[in-house]
């Protein structure tokens, strides 16, 4: 009976998600979490960076699909970040994925 609860839940739980934050905590959140950061700059750091010179949603979305997509250094919103982690590896997703991502990001109540 506990086991389906769980699932029952957890199926809540998804179905109330947006794709991009599903995609966002079953991917990014592993190097990108909102704690300390150990393995890249935090969700938060990336989130205020990006807003900071993305204020639009539009702008900010297509950016960082467009550069999570294809990571260069030369075009990096957070160059110290690349100095302390290295650059971020190419990963794969398609660009609807990232631009889902890159939206969540956008409007999460990240803290």
């Amino acid at each position: 009976m506990q086991k389906f609860m769980l699932l029952c839940l957890s199926a809540f739980y998804l179905y109330g998600a947006s794709s991009g934050e599903t995609l966002f905590n079953g991917n990014c959140v592993s190097c990108h979490t909102t704690g300390d950061a150990t393995a890249a700059p935090t969700s938060i750091e990336v989130q205020k960076n990006y807003k900071k010179v993305y204020a639009s949603k539009e702008k900010f979305v297509e950016f960082m699909a467009t550069w999570v997509g294809k990571p260069d250094a030369k075009t990096a919103l957070m160059p110290e970040a690349i100095a302390k982690y290295g650059l971020m590896p190419e990963l794969g997703y398609d660009a609807s994925a990232l631009k889902d991502i890159a939206s969540y990001l956008y409007d999460a109540p990240l803290k």
